[in-house]
């Protein structure tokens, strides 16, 4: 066989690999999912949960003991009843963390990756009414931890962070970002990054935190103070 030829062999076969792997999403649907659910519904869910980390067994499109645990630790997590039970509240947030999203209009909110969208629902709730370039800052700020050492190593982890931003605290990370929050996350991505490298934001007028206050300042955009 010429090398020409096995390299086509090497590039068919990778591609169904590919496409037979589960890497990228299909629909989820809206059906309860729970223990003893087979098919292409629960390998997608099993997907997703696997895509932000948590253990789910195989990806065999069973709903087994694994799976379930997977559910309720995401549940948890995430302020849902545990239930264990794949239900619709469960299933709307689990789209939300991994890009199947829609404004409040119903239209689709841009490009199907869980990051962008994750990121543009924080912009949606730390900074939204800021003027545009804040909303950017916003944005940048995560991205800039995703680099520094002392924070966590995914946008998911960095945003969910124990008590690191009100808009997961009070809920407002579960609103759907409109289209200026998406065009901001996708901006940040993008390298733009009006924070100067900042790690914090904050609206001064709205905390007293020491610690906060403490980190050295660099810009003031908007209603929001960047700092490192």
């Amino acid at each position: 066989m010429q090398k020409r030829d096995l390299g086509k062999v090497l590039w068919i076969g990778l591609l169904f690999c590919l496409l037979t792997s589960g890497i990228a999403f299909g629909a989820l649907g809206d059906r309860l999912l729970s223990q003893g659910s087979r098919g292409e519904e629960v390998r997608e869910l099993q997907s997703r949960l696997i895509q932000l980390g948590y253990v789910v067994g195989p990806l065999d499109g069973i709903f087994g003991p694994k799976t379930e645990k997977g559910v309720r630790l995401f549940q948890q997590e995430r302020g849902l009843p545990v239930d264990g039970s794949a239900g619709p509240q469960t299933l709307n947030e689990l789209k939300l963390m991994t890009g199947e999203s829609t404004t409040a209009g119903g239209t689709p909110i841009g490009p199907q990756n869980s990051d962008v969208n994750l990121l543009a629902r924080l912009v949606n709730g730390e900074a939204r009414g800021e003027p545009y370039l804040g909303q950017v800052a916003v944005a940048a700020v995560v991205l800039n931890r995703l680099t520094d050492p002392s924070f966590p190593n995914t946008i998911a982890e960095i945003i969910y962070e124990p008590r690191a931003f009100s808009c997961v605290d009070d809920g407002q990370i579960n609103m759907a970002p409109d289209s200026s929050c998406l065009q901001a996350a996708q901006e940040a991505f993008s390298g733009n990054d009006p924070s100067q490298g900042a790690l914090f934001f904050f609206n001064p007028a709205k905390t007293s935190n020491k610690f906060i206050w403490s980190r050295p300042q660099i810009i003031q955009i908007g209603n929001h103070i960047f700092a490192r």
